[in-house]
């Protein structure tokens, strides 16, 4: 089993400089352009502005719907205390159908690549692409504690940061912490983009309940039964869910069509830093499965 390394550079220009931006809003979803249906996710606490630059250069040759999930910034409420990988899928499916796709292309980042997972195996996927997936973990396990242990002390911040409201959201030294979790060099990151990284963890109602359903809930299943055609991102400098621990599934269960790349020098959330490289990493996978050519 190999995995191969992604080296090109990101063309995203500098934020060093940057005018202050004004205070991001909550979108429900980014619908741009035309051409296959592309479904992007992301991850949790985060929200579509993630995809903003992304999105933007995989629209010139598809139909791109990134939507906010259910309890998080910008989503719709969750309808319950409870909420699971399931019930997001739920609600994302109604999307779809809202749309008209029955089937489309999926792309998801941490929690996003989860749920794409159970799109996948519920029939939705034409093609899934991982991007630093969540859920790579057997249940119950240490590793599993371990990871929502460490969304669990975050609580206290969030509750300090909802204090300061906007003072937060807007200060250069909050864009950089929250940054280094999310990203490998913060500095390539817009502050546009880091404003809205905050926002969407400040404005989370779903936080505690999904971290409560996630130390209940069962592992997935055995990964080696997708049988959608799949492209695997893992970022190198991962600090939320770090590849040698948390990839091992994902590595090992994954059928052997599936691509296994390595990008380098980006974090958790490479949308932020390396667009570009994500976009054409998305699209290569995309426009293989037209001629069912395997990307590689």
């Amino acid at each position: 089993m190999t995995m191969s390394s992604d080296t090109s550079q990101s063309s995203s220009a500098p934020a060093r400089g940057s005018t202050r931006a004004k205070q991001p809003q909550p979108i429900k979803a980014l619908h741009v352009g035309s051409g296959d249906p592309l479904l992007l996710l992301h991850g949790f606490m985060m929200s579509p502005h993630c995809w903003e630059q992304t999105a933007a250069r995989l629209s010139t040759h598809c139909e791109v719907f990134a939507p906010a999930f259910a309890g998080h910034w910008g989503g719709a409420p969750t309808g319950g205390p409870s909420v699971d990988v399931g019930s997001l899928a739920d609600r994302i499916c109604e999307q779809l159908d809202e749309l008209g796709w029955r089937t489309c292309h999926i792309a998801g980042n941490s929690l996003g690549g989860l749920v794409g997972v159970e799109l996948a195996r519920r029939g939705r996927a034409r093609t899934l692409t991982l991007i630093a997936p969540a859920g790579g973990w057997h249940a119950p396990s240490l590793t599993q504690w371990r990871v929502n242990l460490k969304f669990l002390s975050l609580i206290p911040l969030v509750e300090i940061g909802k204090r300061m409201g906007g003072f937060v959201i807007g200060n250069p030294l909050a864009q950089r912490v929250a940054l280094l979790a999310l990203s490998k060099q913060a500095s390539v990151v817009s502050r546009r983009d880091a404003a809205a990284a905050l926002a969407a963890a400040l404005h989370c109602p779903a936080m505690v309940p999904m971290i409560l359903g996630a130390m209940r809930a069962p592992a997935q299943d055995d990964l080696s039964t997708l049988r959608t055609p799949v492209r695997l991102l893992l970022s190198e400098y991962d600090r939320v869910i770090p590849n040698r621990v948390y990839a091992r599934r994902y590595l090992k269960e994954l059928p052997e069509s599936a691509d296994r790349i390595l990008v380098n020098g980006v974090g958790h959330v490479p949308m932020l830093e390396a667009p570009d490289r994500i976009a054409t990493l998305i699209a290569e996978h995309v426009y293989a499965s037209r001629t069912r050519l395997r990307a590689v």
